[in-house]
């Protein structure tokens, strides 16, 4: 399996290069955000429960996201592999991503950094709420608080993947950048050889 964590801040371009990644390579794209708007849309238990950490701009703490995250696995073990699009957000998630797909006979075979400036960030997500509908990235002081939880809290899971030598950087100066398949297509293509 080809199991790829997509890395970055809010408004970073995961999304969008995750549709990318899934067109080239076949993969089943997992986005702890729509797996959490599943959720709350069907008024699960998590799904309420998440809502009210997402609407105060906070992370979903682990027990809550991995629960989800492994049902959405083992609804798709025939994957020819995954995109884990925002997951893992803490060390904690990133060690149990590790376990819960070590249950399912694979790991992860790389992380794809994106970086982005933060101003950028900011107007990326207000650009996005005028689309989007959601809350969460219509008022500034939340989307400012979600930049820093996330440079407090996730961005050092970066140094989870380096010492595995699994991760890559690609500043993401465009939105749609035209470079992204070309800098990494060589390292996944060798994945199938």
């Amino acid at each position: 399996m080809l199991n790829i964590v997509l890395f970055g801040p809010p408004g970073a371009g995961k999304g969008t290069q995750s549709e990318r990644l899934i067109e080239k390579y076949n993969l089943v794209h997992l986005s702890t955000g729509d797996i959490f708007r599943a959720n709350i849309k069907m008024e699960s238990e998590l799904g309420v429960l998440a809502k009210s950490y997402m609407d105060q701009g906070l992370l979903v703490p682990d027990s809550v996201t991995i629960e989800m995250l492994r049902s959405e696995v083992s609804k798709k073990q025939e994957a020819l592999g995954f995109i884990f699009d925002g997951f893992p957000r803490t060390n904690a998630q990133a060690a149990a991503l590790d376990e819960v797909l070590l249950t399912f006979k694979t790991s992860i075979t790389m992380m794809a950094a994106l970086e982005v400036e933060e101003e950028e960030l900011k107007r990326r997500l207000l650009n996005r709420a005028t689309t989007s509908g959601r809350a969460d990235d219509g008022d500034i002081s939340i989307i400012e608080n979600r930049i820093s939880v996330y440079n407090k809290e996730t961005a050092p899971v970066k140094m989870f993947y380096q010492n595995q030598k699994l991760i890559f950087h690609h500043h993401q100066r465009y939105f749609y950048s035209e470079h992204f398949l070309q800098k990494y297509s060589p390292h996944l293509l060798s994945y199938f050889i």
